[in-house]
């Protein structure tokens, strides 16, 4: 258990908590929320030592072990991941070491009687108990699962922790708290640098830990699928709720709203007392009657109404000029690096209006995608913007490009032009920079800041095609959600890359999916390809599983026979797809019958799939 007692915490003058307790329990999984400069990650320091209350005490289960994965990360090693993993569960490491040395001893001694021998005996009994209980000798199977877990190939897990990027590196660190199994886990935004898939696979091992987690995130679906409670720090002050963050919201505003009730109240009530003082005051016969009125006001406790996460930026995307039907083409676009071929025969096309999820592994070439697009790089193939078409582009390190030396508004009014100009002042304050705000200078910013300031710039142009890589990164939940409601407003075109699951749903009504250097395309928003993708993979395992324990049995004709018939009809399905994908190109202006032709196109794609898929399986068994 912990127990934070009439803990305050003060940083010149300013109090960031103010006599506030916390009780943490066994079993519990807390969402902390609150403003940025709240207080979350304070909290996290005060708890693992890093920090010292001003007052009050913290007091901590003897033994408990605590994990911490902090938002930046300053470490190197020239060592393997996986050797950084295994080696994370020092005492794992430090019994087997010992076991060895035992066993080392036990070959070579004769003294059997002897009561050291006899010592050794025991001590080796105890440490193989120990071992059992945490399950130590499935230690590398389990620094395995947990990197691939996290997203590493079975081909990387062997390289050195150096050679990879910070994003990388901390999903190491995360493997590395996991492997531990602290008591206590802290987490401080463990999604910023995972991607979908990886996100809800940890979302599913942090679901079932048996240990207490604090977790700050700002994905609002991550902390409501793992958080059993919630922990707001507002004002100096603690409110607790034994509920995820979605029910946390509800209960909050059904608070605020009874204090501003109450509030009114008092206020009519502060309001005809103070009248009736007014009145009778004057009055010798009531002189002694307004006297008490005065003490009961006097008495009388102001009720204060609590700040809420609001304060959220607020806009709308200017409305796009307009464009030609067909937004964007690709055909054969394809992307090679040096070391590696990102991209391959990609086509597709665009159409106006359409609002698509660009998904996939973190490395499979999402960026490199968007890129290609709006021709930042080079590339093999063809892409045609249609007509009329106006790109704004957000780009993942958009931030980067900021000039550090130039004030908040320079940075704006360098590239705003016409009578947008007359307005700058305006923007900025409807992205939350007001006041003296816009004559920070860039480089004193927050990592929030400087993305709020990098969409804004989208704002200066009425773009009808955004391409938005990762957004929503450094943003809180409640300018996530502005945001959001300002994309589902803009009528223009949009492609958007984000891991954010609650952003994306109900957002996009395509999803182009990166896998394998190739993209496949889904017609349905992104929570119906998620519920759709993985049952079906998981389908597919199964079925795969199930002829796998039945291969040694199967007759080798009948399975080249039935490969035979796979290929033929894999023919027939690409011939189908190319000739009705061709009917759709001659018949663009018939909206229609080319909606009519999508819907088979999607079918055609999709059995040509499942076909390849049966032809892996038929080829695996026959190869057995």
């Amino acid at each position: 258990m912990l127990l934070l007692n009439n803990i305050s915490l003060n940083f010149g003058g300013y109090d960031l908590y103010k006599n506030v307790t916390l009780q943490i329990k066994s079993k519990d999984k807390i969402g902390l929320t609150g403003k940025n400069g709240a207080g979350k990650s304070t909290l996290m320091k005060l708890i693992l030592g890093m920090e010292r209350p001003s007052s009050g005490d913290i007091s901590i289960t003897k033994g408990f072990k605590l994990g911490y994965l902090p938002q930046e990360l300053d470490y190197h090693s020239s060592s393997t991941i996986f050797n950084e993993l295994v080696n994370a569960n020092k005492e794992v490491v430090s019994i087997t070491n010992r076991l060895d040395e035992i066993n080392q001893q036990l070959t070579t001694r004769t003294d059997y009687e002897s009561d050291s021998y006899l010592a050794i005996l025991d001590e080796l009994s105890e440490l193989n108990e120990r071992l059992i209980q945490l399950d130590g000798d499935n230690l590398n199977k389990e620094a395995e699962m947990l990197l691939k877990g996290l997203g590493f190939d079975q081909n990387e897990i062997n390289l050195p922790y150096n050679e990879f990027s910070g994003g990388w590196k901390m999903r190491v660190e995360i493997a590395k708290l996991l492997i531990q199994r602290p008591d206590v886990l802290l987490l401080d935004e463990p999604t910023n640098h995972l991607d979908i898939e990886s996100i809800q696979w940890l979302e599913k091992y942090l679901k079932s830990y048996s240990g207490i987690i604090l977790l700050i995130s700002h994905d609002r679906q991550f902390l409501d699928n793992i958080t059993n409670r919630t922990v707001e720090i507002s004002k100096s002050k603690f409110y607790d709720y034994n509920c995820n963050y979605s029910n946390y919201l509800r209960q909050r505003e059904e608070e605020l709203l009874q204090q501003i009730a109450a509030k009114k109240n008092q206020e009519k009530y502060v309001q005809h007392t103070q009248q009736l003082i007014n009145k009778f005051r004057a009055k010798k016969n009531k002189a002694s009657f307004a006297q008490s009125l005065i003490k009961k006001l006097d008495k009388l406790e102001d009720i204060e109404i609590d700040s809420f996460e609001s304060g959220g930026m607020k806009f709308t995307f200017p409305e796009p000029i307009p464009s030609g039907k067909v937004a964007l083409t690709v055909n054969k676009l394809a992307k090679n690096y040096p070391e590696k071929e990102v991209l391959k025969n990609i086509d597709f096309s665009i159409s106006r209006g359409d609002k698509i999820s660009l998904v996939g592994k973190n490395g499979t070439g999402k960026s490199t995608l968007i890129k290609s697009i709006v021709k930042d790089i080079s590339f093999n193939g063809e892409v045609i913007h249609g007509h009329n078409i106006n790109v704004g582009y957000f780009a993942q390190d958009e931030t980067t490009k900021l000039d550090p030396n130039k004030t908040v508004f320079q940075t704006i009014d360098d590239v705003a032009v016409g009578e947008i100009r007359k307005k700058i002042r305006q923007i900025l304050g409807s992205f939350l920079f007001s006041g003296d705000d816009v004559e920070k200078k860039v480089k004193v910013l927050s990592g929030g800041e400087k993305t709020r300031l990098s969409l804004c710039k989208l704002l200066l142009e009425p773009y009808n095609f955004l391409i938005l890589d990762e957004p929503t990164n450094h943003l809180d939940i409640v300018s996530k959600e502005i945001l959001k409601e300002a994309l589902e407003r803009y009528t223009g075109t949009l492609m958007i890359v984000s891991h954010d699951r609650d952003f994306l749903d109900g957002l996009t009504d395509k999803v182009f999916y990166i896998k394998n250097k190739e993209l496949k395309i889904y017609y349905e928003g992104l929570k119906q390809f998620l519920e759709s993708y993985y049952t079906e993979t998981n389908q597919i395992k199964k079925q795969s599983a199930k002829k796998e324990d039945k291969s040694s049995s199967v007759n080798y004709k009948k399975l080249s026979n039935r490969l035979k018939t796979i290929e033929r009809k894999i023919e027939s399905l690409e011939a189908e797809l190319i000739q009705t994908q061709q009917f759709v190109n001659e018949n663009a202006s018939n909206t229609d019958l080319v909606q009519e032709k999508f819907t088979l196109i999607k079918k055609v794609k999709k059995d040509i799939e499942n076909k390849y898929e049966e032809w892996a399986q038929v080829s695996s068994l026959l190869e057995k």
